[in-house]
């Protein structure tokens, strides 16, 4: 299949509290498109304030998939994402509409498009002797060992995430390849769609006041009654959805562990801590672009740009 005969999708991306969601909606009510959520909060059914979910009436007026198919105890993969948007995005395709993603979960919009999907052997014993190593030798040993051999995919991993160093080093050790050449030659052969990559960077401190302006929102909608009434329906707190943000410390207020003015603070403070992780991943995610979202006209012109390009 030659690239441009390939169909076309954009993606609207970026931290917490950007303007996704508003700039997406914007862009579908003028560009015939369908809003594909890539949010692992908002897969999950009664998960509406705290998820930001957009409301009925938003709904109402452009086409939303990925929202409210799971109960908040189910098991959800980032594999399972990606079928079912794949799957939705092919039928909004056949009905001659654009696919519009929407969404801050980094690592659903990168397997969405098709850039990672780690298919490199396995070597369980080669593993666990390179996490021997790191204690025998000290903190830092295989980072520094993975500098060496992949310096690119060293710089998308953090010194202390043991786990993909690991990985890394055993795709190394068993291949000769490094895990960032492996990674590329996937994404070269399953990336099915012409992508337009927009995502939203707003000035820091603009955002930070959203970020503690939407958190007081949530509380006043009403994101406590929200919690109480999942803990009510038998949702515990340990649960992978209940640990998100929001959930989780509006959960430490209700059990006592701290005031609900304390879990109100420590989730503002978390909330901007997630935006910088989801600005440094972002940031290495190729092919982005990155725009100021009050910049609105020029947004809408790269995207008519880009469909006009096909």
């Amino acid at each position: 299949m030659q690239y441009d005969s390939k169909p076309q999708l954009i993606v609207i991306a970026g931290p917490t509290a950007s303007g996704k969601s508003s700039m997406g909606l914007e862009l579908a009510l003028v560009m015939s498109a369908e809003i594909v959520s890539a949010d692992s909060v908002q897969v999950y059914r009664y998960m509406d304030i705290g998820a930001a979910k957009p409301t009925k009436e938003e709904r109402s007026k452009v086409s939303h998939h990925m929202l409210d198919i799971r109960d908040p105890d189910d098991y959800y993969s980032a594999g399972d994402y990606v079928r079912e948007a794949r799957a939705a995005m092919a039928k909004i395709l056949s009905r001659s509409r654009i696919p519009l993603v929407v969404g801050g979960t980094g690592l659903y919009i990168r397997l969405l498009l098709g850039g990672v999907v780690d298919r490199a052997p396995r070597d369980l014993g080669l593993r666990e002797e390179l996490k021997k190593q790191e204690e025998r030798l000290g903190p830092g040993t295989l980072y520094s060992r993975l500098q060496e051999v992949d310096p690119v995919y060293a710089r998308r991993v953090a010194p202390k995430n043991t786990s993909r160093i690991c990985r890394a080093l055993e795709v190394f050790e068993l291949t000769g390849r490094p895990m960032s050449e492996v990674q590329a030659e996937h994404a070269f052969q399953d990336r099915p769609y012409r992508v337009l990559f927009l995502c939203l960077s707003p000035e820091r401190e603009a955002l930070y006041e959203r970020i503690d302006r939407r958190v007081d929102e949530m509380i006043a909608a009403g994101l406590v009654e929200e919690v109480q009434g999942l803990l009510n329906m038998g949702y515990h707190l340990g649960l992978k959805s209940m640990q998100s943000i929001g959930y989780r410390h509006v959960g430490w207020a209700l059990s006592g562990f701290m005031s609900l003015s304390e879990a109100i603070t420590r989730m503002k403070q978390d909330t901007r801590r997630f935006a910088k992780r989801q600005f440094t991943w972002f940031r290495s995610e190729p092919g982005v672009l990155w725009c100021d979202p009050t910049q609105k006209d020029r947004i809408k012109r790269m995207v008519v740009d880009f469909l006009d390009s096909d």
